[in-house]
């Protein structure tokens, strides 16, 4: 029996892989009571998949039309995205984007601007694709105290690592399968680099603790300097490389975030978790360790969370932020180390990393076709100064350990071996 309530209007902004996505997912499925009514897109002369009468060129078309009951916002670019969203938001419009990059940059802002105006924002698709992450952190772990909220937060960079390990390949021939499967981005700097997890875990930072992170003050280092040494290395011991994101309560109480490749056993979860999948671990105090596995990307993936958004916004739902009240302090480098793994091809290009961050070590044996290894205790600070130069130089960095406070006397050390 039909429904006699019209369908709730969508204005969709973008209409890429995600946009494209929601889109098919929302015409197989017209019990649901919605309509992308309209569709905005920045190139006129792009083919799609559509008539091209079905679009708009102008998004601010779609902001200046009231008969629209909501806004799913879509798009590639995060300054363009902010101003969009931060429009409708004025205007005390429901929102759903996908953005996480300009989430992370923008969310205290965009918080308030929801609270001013009486609008409503929504943004699950922005991390880990089709896992209902911050669903599960805003309203069942609300007000529990979390230990850690850490995982595999990027398909892309997962992939290429799996492909690294089953065909013991080096890291080029990995990426370029992953770009031609449709995983990996033609430029793939956010994903390799770690920055694409590094906005994810600001916005997890959000719901796990109730600290606004400035993206740029985290750590993140990514595998742009991995080769099959690093892989082989790991699996003489049997564990694996993944790309781990993370925020983590210290000791003290304070909150801290990273980004790094680090090296798992299989007692890990994450272990398990390989290709384009994403894993999240959340450690409550009380109810305990929570373990959430899915496609981290995709059109269909992310497309469901886009919906599952525009459904909850239909029926009034909004992200409480309720531990803002009682936010932590944050910690995010100053002061902590762990023990961490480098390696690269020439034994005095790893010296330089040494001396750069404050190691002290000697290469005392040297292999030409694997290069040197230093493995020791390093400043997360040191790190987060030189990760430019660490990345321009080809250094890889795989964290080996747990985070900590510095011992107060004395250098971080590192202690060199050879492959």
């Amino acid at each position: 029996m039909e429904s006699d309530n019209p369908p709730l209007r969508i204005g969709l902004m973008g209409f890429g892989c995600v946009g494209q996505g929601f889109y098919d997912i929302v015409q197989r499925q017209p019990e649901l009571g919605l309509a992308v009514a309209r569709i905005a897109v920045k190139s006129p002369t792009k083919p799609r998949t559509l008539p091209a009468a079905r679009f708009s060129f102008r998004a601010d078309e779609l902001l200046a039309d009231p008969g629209l009951d909501l806004l799913v916002e879509v798009i590639d670019d995060p300054a363009e995205a902010f101003r969009l969203v931060g429009a409708a938001l004025r205007q005390g419009r429901r929102v759903v984007t996908a953005n996480k990059a300009m989430l992370a940059r923008h969310l205290p802002e965009l918080v308030q601007l929801q609270a001013q105006f009486g609008g409503a924002l929504l943004y699950e698709a922005a991390v880990c694709g089709s896992i209902p992450v911050i669903r599960t952190l805003d309203g069942y772990f609300s007000h529990e105290p979390l230990r850690s909220v850490s995982g595999i937060f990027n398909g892309s960079s997962n992939y290429v690592l799996t492909r690294m390990g089953e065909e013991g390949s080096d890291y080029g021939p990995a990426l370029a399968e992953a770009q031609a499967q449709g995983f990996a981005e033609t430029d793939p700097a956010l994903d390799m680099g770690a920055f694409d997890p590094c906005s994810k875990a600001v916005i997890l930072a959000a719901h796990a603790y109730g600290v606004f992170l400035d993206p740029d003050e985290v750590l993140n280092l990514g595998i742009e300097g991995i080769g099959a040494a690093d892989i082989a290395w790991a699996a003489r011991r049997g564990q694996k490389i993944k790309v781990v994101a993370g925020v983590y309560r210290l000791p003290d109480g304070r909150v801290t975030a990273l980004v790094t490749p680090q090296l798992l056993g299989p007692a890990s979860p994450l272990f398990a978790v390989e290709r384009e999948f994403n894993g999240v671990l959340i450690e409550a105090a009380y109810a305990g360790t929570q373990f959430l596995r899915g496609r981290g990307a995709g059109g269909h993936p992310t497309g469901s969370a886009v919906l599952a958004d525009v459904l909850a916004v239909q029926r009034g739902v909004r992200y409480g932020y309720a531990k803002r009240r009682q936010a932590p302090e944050t910690l995010l480098t100053q002061g902590l180390t762990a023990d961490f793994y480098l390696r690269h091809a020439e034994a005095h290009t790893l010296r330089a990393a040494l001396e750069r961050l404050d190691g002290a070590a000697e290469i005392t044996r040297e292999e030409n076709e694997q290069g040197a290894v230093a493995i020791g205790v390093i400043a997360l600070a040191r790190l987060h100064q030189h990760r430019d130069w660490l990345r321009a130089a080809g250094v890889f960095v795989a964290r080996l350990g747990e985070v900590r406070a510095a011992v107060p006397t004395g250098r971080a050390a590192a202690v060199a071996v050879a492959l």
